[in-house]
């Protein structure tokens, strides 16, 4: 989104920076930031611009902006009053002219209220909120996103144009992606990676998005008849899941709940291996 913001503004041939902010460390971040002169600290060789200069012109984007230390946030928000940068060991005030976006996945106001995060910086960041609803709120985004994510990794690992089949598509919008949009392309990168025909079925899926309520099994309990042994039970419930998974081994153990060796012992016993999709001897 901040990336989009980017593209259709005046700034779109100015630079775009961004910088996840939980990933560098409290020591580093002012440096990163804003720059920092020669010989200022131990590795610093020659003097170094910060994302903010190089960011001049255009946007830059500060992700989990919530992760910065309150020093840094002190630090953030002087430039912010000042439109100007001094780098770590300068004196020089360098002016800026950037196009700010922060986001972050937490409540800052409770973030304020426990002291981890400064008010007078939230009002300061906070000009133009736009809340952007959980993946699982835009179902209509799902299988859009899912066959771009899907095209753009078929292109990288030099493979076929892959389509998704009805039935994937209905267990990607039947999953709830607690990792959102990046959650969602590992997904497909996964299935571009390992799928063998051009139409994905829910046996190309990462194992956690077929996982228990995702994996129908039908009515079980309509096809007992209350006669039969525990292990014939098992036998015909580990079948079943089986057959619904694509016979996909490492889905299968996932919705069991068991070890993917365990239930290749099983399958071999059950016989059922012969006719499996690859070689009688593969674990997926």
């Amino acid at each position: 989104i901040a990336r989009a913001i980017h593209a259709q503004s005046l700034r779109r041939n100015a630079p775009f920076v961004d910088l996840n902010c939980s990933a560098i460390p409290d020591t580093l971040v002012e440096a990163e930031l804003f720059g920092h002169q020669r010989g200022t600290f131990t590795g610093a060789h020659e003097t170094r611009r910060g994302l903010f200069e190089e960011a001049s012109g255009g946007t830059i984007f500060l992700d989990e902006v919530d992760a910065l230390n309150l020093q840094a946030q002190a630090k953030l928000l002087r430039v912010l009053q000042e439109r100007s940068v001094r780098r770590v060991g300068g004196r020089e005030n360098i002016p800026i002219n950037v196009r700010i976006i922060s986001a972050t996945n937490r409540d800052l106001m409770a973030s304020v209220s426990d002291g981890s995060f400064r008010i007078d910086l939230l009002y300061r960041l906070r000009v133009i909120p736009l809340h952007v609803p959980e993946l699982r709120k835009r179902s209509d985004d799902i299988k859009l996103l899912a066959e771009f994510f899907l095209q753009r990794h078929c292109e990288r690992y030099g493979g076929p144009r892959r389509y998704l089949s009805a039935d994937a598509s209905e267990m990607l919008m039947s999953y709830s992606w607690p990792g959102n949009v990046r959650e969602l392309e590992n997904a497909m990168e996964f299935a571009a990676a390992i799928a063998v025909n051009e139409e994905l079925t829910p046996a190309d899926l990462p194992p956690e998005v077929c996982r228990n309520d995702n994996v129908q099994t039908g009515n079980w309990s309509a096809e007992l008849t209350g006669n039969e042994s525990l292990a014939e039970i098992e036998r015909r419930y580990i079948l079943k899941v089986f057959k619904h998974s694509g016979q996909h081994q490492i889905k299968t153990a996932s919705v069991l709940g068991i070890d993917r060796r365990t239930l290749y012992r099983k399958l071999r016993q059950f016989g059922a291996l012969e006719n499996a999709q690859g070689s009688p001897a593969r674990i997926y």
